[in-house]
């Protein structure tokens, strides 16, 4: 009996080598299967967990364009710039400011009826016609008859960013962006009288990262602010909604990522 115990233990410890062998070739299978959960692919797209840009702590200096939409009288394109300090990488408060060109919009027309010296028709009208009114003497004096002339635009806004995500642009290309909320008191300057409205600001933004320290930027934001107007008591809210495109440079541009 002890013989044949002997013997199946020498026959075990034998055994052993190819017994581990064989589980080494396994294990090389299931290296293989790790090969195609963490090979090239995976490393060239990474997951969408984690901020390859960092916000936190940084100033941000945004120069943009505007070009207003669904203007009745005046259409604008805004020349202006934001400076907004990011005090987490989804909260930050920005102050902007800029200044509106305004030209006559499309939409507007005088539609005059026939008379003996000119047929019935409809013309655009004159910048005149539009911040002037004909007093009691037929003399024209400075009015705002025709609301949404609008030059200087300021705004404290306070910004939520919310949505952190990858485009995957390619096999071996990815463009992170995020996306943010806008919301904050606003002044105007409006009306050929130069008048001081004051309101507030809602929007919608998105950023494109470039690097550690540039991004474009593109914005959809409506600006509600009081208007006077004539005749005297007339005044209301208005809105004036606005598409904005720019770049913004992060300071400082070199950050050690957490």
């Amino acid at each position: 009996m002890r013989s044949f115990t002997a013997l199946w233990l020498v026959l075990s410890l034998a055994a052993l080598p190819a017994f581990a062998q064989k589980a080494e070739e396994e294990a090389g299978d299931v290296s293989e299967t790790d090969k195609d959960s963490s090979g090239p692919l995976r490393d060239r797209i990474p997951p969408v967990s984690g901020h390859v840009f960092l916000m936190d702590g940084r100033f941000e200096i945004s120069p943009g364009i505007g070009l207003s939409v669904r203007d009745a009288f005046f259409s604008k394109v805004f020349l202006g710039a934001a400076l907004t300090y990011h005090f987490t990488e989804s909260i930050g408060l920005s102050l902007r400011g800029g200044y509106n060109i305004s030209l006559i919009s499309g939409a507007a027309q005088i539609c005059e009826a026939a008379d003996t010296n000119r047929a019935a028709g409809c013309r655009s009208p004159t910048i005149e016609e539009l911040t002037t009114r004909l007093d009691s003497n037929g003399q024209r004096v400075t009015e705002n008859v025709a609301f949404g002339l609008n030059t200087v635009l300021a705004s404290l806004d306070f910004q939520w960013a919310p949505i952190y995500g990858k485009l995957s642009l390619s096999a071996e290309r990815v463009l992170s962006f995020n996306m943010y909320a806008i919301a904050g008191p606003a002044l105007v300057v409006y009306g050929p009288k130069s008048e001081l409205g004051g309101g507030g600001n809602l929007g919608l933004g998105f950023r494109f990262f470039l690097n550690k320290f540039l991004t474009i930027r593109a914005e959809l934001r409506d600006t509600i602010y009081f208007e006077n107007s004539f005749p005297a008591g007339s005044g209301s809210l208005r809105n004036q909604l606005m598409a904005e495109f720019g770049f913004s440079i992060f300071l400082p541009t070199a950050v050690q990522e957490k």
